[in-house]
């Protein structure tokens, strides 16, 4: 970048400390940056925009000149998926860190994308309500990178997943320009549902800026059955809870591999937590109990603090990686083919390989403990596939991911994208060759 290029986009920052030469970035955002992007050429800046009118300047700058950029929030999940192509700029809404509204009485809040989960929990905490979302890195995920890769965890077994919990967001398009889709209330009426299309983009059809979420209040008790013992038996237990009418707020079955890891007990598992009143938990703990022991399986019985930390334990676990040749995919899968799996994952991978999946929706993740090949790979997403799922590798080594097409979508999903990145994104200036098709 020319001297005369880089005062200009100086200029329009007007602020200290927020732009950064890829020679300042520190460890994180570099290690973060090169395990994202397909080349040795790396981004020249890193610009982090005090407000949404400074974002929308540098946009439109970028498209004037034709500067591909790389949208993330705190960069926690950048290195996701698809391997992006040499970025001129990465831009992070880090600083676009405001709670702009919290309608207390209808259970809405709007918040810029820049805001951490953490730090809005314990803003809704304070009125005794939350936001239902459990993703990876939930110290440091913001907002935006939340719901730009779709990232949650088990309580979408009772809530949902990220787009059934956002009402409206704004965002600013490929020309600078700032658009908003849906409102402030539940109950809302729109044509083109941006709000679906930009959850899992992967900031390839404009960078958040605003996200408006409906919220829950925050339950008086919690308590977790934890189930284990033979793969029939929790393949026929798991059938009878979802035709049981209980309602949990969280319902996994875990491969017998991350079982035995986490030393809780023998053979395939199944976690079930319902958080309600007091009374609602007690109750339902003991049907399921009841459930488990006519067909023969093992419980044990989790609250309080070792309950946060057993849900917690299990989602680090299994979604962040544990060695820097490990692997994390995320899988979807007809739900009443979950056990199947989760024991031939254990068999293709002797016992290296750890998954897990909301017993409900069929969604799951998995990590691969060695360094895996690209046969067991293709093995594992033939096998998911011809149970008429996916599986998408969220972080890898970086020439794994030169190896294999990561998103694993099958049909027309890849192309109507493309048409939507068309449409959204002409010039192809944000986050370049992210669903890329050329495998």
């Amino acid at each position: 970048m020319t001297s005369e290029i880089a005062t200009q986009l100086e200029s329009l920052v007007d602020s200290p400390n927020v732009m950064i030469p890829w020679d300042n970035l520190d460890l994180y955002w570099k290690n973060s940056l090169e395990n994202a992007i397909s080349s040795h050429i790396y981004p020249d800046y890193l610009i982090s925009p005090p407000d949404v009118e400074t974002l929308s300047k540098i946009v439109q700058y970028a498209k004037e000149n034709q500067w591909s950029i790389l949208p993330c929030g705190n960069g926690t999940k950048l290195h996701w998926g698809g391997l992006i192509s040499s970025p001129k700029l990465v831009i992070s809404t880090q600083n676009l860190n405001r709670i702009i509204d919290h309608a207390v009485g209808d259970l809405t809040v709007t918040v810029e994308a820049g805001v951490k989960l953490r730090d809005l929990q314990r803003t809704l905490r304070q009125v005794n309500q939350f936001l239902p979302i459990d993703p990876t890195y939930p110290d440091d995920a913001t907002i935006g990178g939340i719901v730009a890769t779709a990232d949650t965890g088990s309580w979408r077994q009772r809530y949902g997943g990220i787009r059934d919990l956002v009402l409206g967001l704004s965002f600013v398009r490929s020309d600078g320009k700032i658009a908003k889709g849906g409102g402030r209330v539940v109950k809302n009426v729109a044509g083109y549902d941006l709000m679906k299309l930009f959850t899992g983009s992967y900031g390839t059809l404009g960078i958040i800026s605003q996200v408006t979420f409906r919220t829950y209040p925050y339950p008086d008790a919690s308590g977790t059955l934890g189930i284990t013992g033979d793969q029939t038996a929790i393949a026929t237990a798991t059938q009878t809870l979802l035709k049981s009418g209980l309602q949990p707020t969280a319902a996994e079955i875990l491969s017998a591999s991350v079982v035995q890891k986490l030393d809780l007990g023998k053979g395939m598992g199944l976690m079930v937590r319902f958080q309600s009143i007091s009374e609602s938990v007690k109750e339902q703990i003991d049907q399921v109990s009841a459930i488990a022991q006519q067909l023969g399986l093992n419980t044990a019985f989790y609250e309080g603090e070792i309950e946060e930390s057993l849900w917690q334990q299990l989602q680090d676990f299994i979604r962040v990686p544990y060695t820097k040749s490990a692997s994390t995919c995320k899988i979807g899968i007809m739900p009443n083919q979950g056990v199947n799996f989760l024991n031939q994952l254990d068999e293709l991978t002797h016992n290296q390989g750890w998954g897990m999946i909301n017993i409900n929706s069929g969604i799951g993740k998995l990590q691969l403990e060695m360094e895996p090949s690209l046969g067991i790979l293709k093995q594992l997403r033939s096998l998911v596939q011809s149970y008429q799922g996916f599986l998408t590798i969220l972080e890898s080594p970086k020439s794994l991911k030169k190896q294999i097409e990561p998103w694993g979508y099958k049909g027309n999903a890849l192309p109507v994208m493309d048409k939507l990145k068309q449409q959204f994104d002409p010039n192809n200036i944000f986050s370049p060759d992210q669903f890329s098709t050329k495998f």
